[in-house]
């Protein structure tokens, strides 16, 4: 399929344009937040939105934006649940910037959907984010109950970095025993640092997310190159995936990612794990902040929520 027209129509304008690089990182984070606030459409309604706070293992406080879908409000039982982690290449992005995506995602899957607030890199570089977001998930099953929440309903969602942080989160909880994550939903994740996938060559270059903008992110995030052989930094690259709990996974057209988000599935596939892999025709990277550039974006929506509700046995 052609690359949406909005889209295409989005990527010539900014090409032609001659913007200053950003003077540091702050100015960097704020353009970003800026740039993607822009393409947003209209705020979904939310039956409620609450925060919270968690604590990291070193004592650090985790801010935990929770949304509960309109749909909540008529259930008497416990709800299901997603723990989310944003993108921004584990160095940009927060919870506030993903307001909407969030309640977006709340809407199309009918979880209350929790979005951490982990620290970025490089103030904290690798494994901090990744401790946030597994600790903000154990954080979510000690206190489902007094949440409302069911606890064998619970799951993990990220977009990019997040969906890396989601998916290298999983693998602590199989190492660990624990929490058992009823699903795993990863948006366009980032699963493999050496970036060596035939998408890279295909897409690295003219589609919103380049090569040289996820070199830069991993370099952000790691203390040194050699940490990329971890599985907890590039899942792709585990020995095994036994175990790990069934997995949607949606994979942008035009995003240097495709490739190793298809060869992740396959490799699930492989291990027993039930995972289906989604093309998103048409799309590039982000496109979970689209909504308000082309209408193409709500594919992301309708194919997470069909297949979050049909895992996790959302009715409503």
């Amino acid at each position: 399929m052609p690359l949406d027209i909005k889209i295409r129509q989005w990527l010539e304008q900014a090409a032609a344009g001659d913007a200053a690089a950003p003077a540091d990182m702050a100015q960097l984070r704020a353009d970003t937040d800026a740039g993607l606030r822009q393409l947003h459409g209209p705020l979904e309604p939310v039956a409620r939105v609450e925060v919270f706070q968690a604590t990291a293992r070193d004592g650090h406080p985790l801010r935990i934006v929770g949304y509960w879908p309109e749909a909540s409000a008529a259930r008497e039982a416990a709800q299901p649940a997603l723990l989310f982690a944003h993108g921004g290449g584990w160095c940009l992005g927060s919870a506030e910037v993903y307001d909407n995506p969030c309640r977006a995602l709340a809407k199309a899957t009918g979880c209350v959907v929790l979005s951490v607030d982990y620290r970025l890199a490089p103030e904290h570089r690798y494994p901090t984010p990744l401790h946030d977001v597994y600790d903000a998930l154990c954080w979510a099953f000690e206190h489902a109950r007094r949440l409302g929440l069911d606890p064998a309903r619970l799951g993990v969602a990220g977009d990019s970095a997040g969906g890396n942080l989601a998916a290298a989160a999983c693998l602590l909880a199989r190492e660990h025993g624990g929490p058992s994550i009823a699903h795993q939903l990863l948006i366009y994740p980032a699963l493999n640092h050496r970036m060596d996938s035939a998408s890279y060559q295909t897409y690295g270059n003219g589609y919103y997310l380049t090569r040289e903008l996820m070199s830069f992110c991993y370099a952000t995030y790691l203390s040194a190159e050699e940490e990329g052989e971890s599985p907890h930094v590039s899942p792709l690259l585990a020995p095994s995936l036994d175990g790990l709990p069934g997995a949607t996974i949606l994979a942008a057209e035009f995003d240097p990612l495709r490739g190793e988000a298809e060869d992740y599935g396959a490799r699930l596939r492989q291990a027993g794990v039930a995972a289906t892999v989604h093309q998103l025709d048409g799309m590039v990277h982000s496109c979970i902040h689209m909504l308000g550039l082309t209408p193409a974006a709500g594919a992301l929506f309708d194919i997470a929520g069909s297949e979050v509700r049909a895992a996790l046995g959302v009715d409503g």
